[in-house]
């Protein structure tokens, strides 16, 4: 039974395959050239167009590739390069910091020589003012003592009444000298 109804279906679809041919005015030979034509035109697409297309997006997709792997490489050397400009700038910083110890040791150093020089000068000038009032005190005193002896003098020539003679008043003088001295 299905042998009779596969005939059937063969036969209707061969002639309704036929009869739609004739109905749309289809003739198998220019079916063959237009199949011959698209497949020549496929090929030469093919060849010119689409291969050339496709060689050249294999090649722009190397080409980001590589940028790719060379942005990558680039990133990690200017990681490197940060990282070692982050140990130079530490390093300069330890080193400027030991600079400026340096130099405030020396700048107190010199500070303290200073004030060591000034205050011994000081003192010097102190000491040499003392000598120098303690001279203007004996020199005082001499003059004092001379000015005083020459009183004692003139009073007691007075007291006396009469006129010494140059001798007799050095000779006071010296006595009134040496007593003065002794007290």
């Amino acid at each position: 039974m299905f042998a009779i109804l596969a005939a059937s279906v063969e036969t209707a679809a061969n002639s309704g395959a036929a009869e739609l041919i004739q109905r749309f005015g289809i003739q198998p030979k220019y079916v063959v050239m237009q199949f011959i034509s698209f497949a020549i035109l496929a090929f030469v697409l093919y060849r010119f167009a689409i291969k050339p297309t496709l060689a050249t997006m294999d090649e722009r997709n190397a080409q980001i590739a590589s940028g790719l792997k060379n942005a990558e490489a680039t990133a990690a050397k200017l990681a490197e390069a940060n990282q070692q400009a982050a140990a130079q700038l530490k390093a300069a910083q330890v080193e400027a910091n030991k600079i400026v110890d340096e130099a405030r040791k020396a700048a107190k150093e010199l500070s303290e020589r200073e004030t060591a020089a000034a205050t011994e000068r000081a003192n010097a000038l102190i000491t040499k003012a003392q000598q120098a009032i303690e001279l203007e005190h004996k020199k005082m005193l001499a003059d004092a003592q001379k000015e005083i002896a020459r009183l004692v003098v003139t009073t007691t020539e007075r007291v006396l009444a009469k006129k010494l003679t140059d001798a007799d008043r050095a000779s006071y003088n010296e006595t009134a000298a040496r007593e003065l001295t002794n007290v």
